[in-house]
């Protein structure tokens, strides 16, 4: 396999050998030049430009990362801190705290049952645009989330009656 690779090379070889010898020198020079020339501009298009072009490219986008990379640094200290401020202060969950919150808006609860673990609450005809309100305003304040519901709408627009269980969200220490 080897000789037979090497006879394949050797022809190619000898003809160039041979059209090299029948040049002249001052054609053999400028052959050299224009084959050297050749080389370069392949090195310079293939190898440079690319280069030059992306550091180029890489100057001007560096000051838009730099900012972007400031922006985030400090949107992780912000969310470092609301996180450490997240764990205190949750107000204990109490029938008289679901009351009051429901009544300011606008919300009145036939039924309310509060255990350690679970919170039930029956809330006939009420505005659904005001309950979503209502449930995102606990889940951040009560830290409460909804683990099971049944919520029908009635023939007036924006109008449900709704059975909610929540649960209280298990905080990771």
């Amino acid at each position: 396999m080897k000789n037979f690779i090497m006879n394949l090379l050797r022809g190619p070889q000898q003809a160039l050998s041979s059209f090299w010898e029948q040049r002249e020198p001052r054609e053999r020079l400028i052959l050299s030049v224009g084959i050297i020339g050749v080389l370069l501009a392949l090195l310079y298009l293939l190898l440079l430009e690319p280069a030059f072009n992306g550091r180029d490219r890489l100057e001007k986008n560096l000051p838009n990362l730099r900012q972007q990379a400031a922006s985030f640094q400090a949107q992780a200290k912000e969310a470092a801190t609301l996180a450490g401020k997240g764990t205190t202060n949750v107000p204990a969950v109490t029938r008289e705290n679901l009351e009051a919150s429901l009544a300011g808006r606008g919300i009145r609860a036939q039924n309310i049952s509060v255990t350690p673990d679970l919170i039930q609450l029956q809330l006939p005809s009420v505005s659904f645009s005001e309950l979503l309100a209502w449930l995102n305003e606990t889940q951040k304040t009560y830290r409460l989330s909804v683990a099971d519901s049944t919520i029908a709408a009635l023939d007036a627009p924006d109008r449900v009656n709704a059975t909610l269980s929540m649960r209280r969200q298990k905080t990771e220490s």
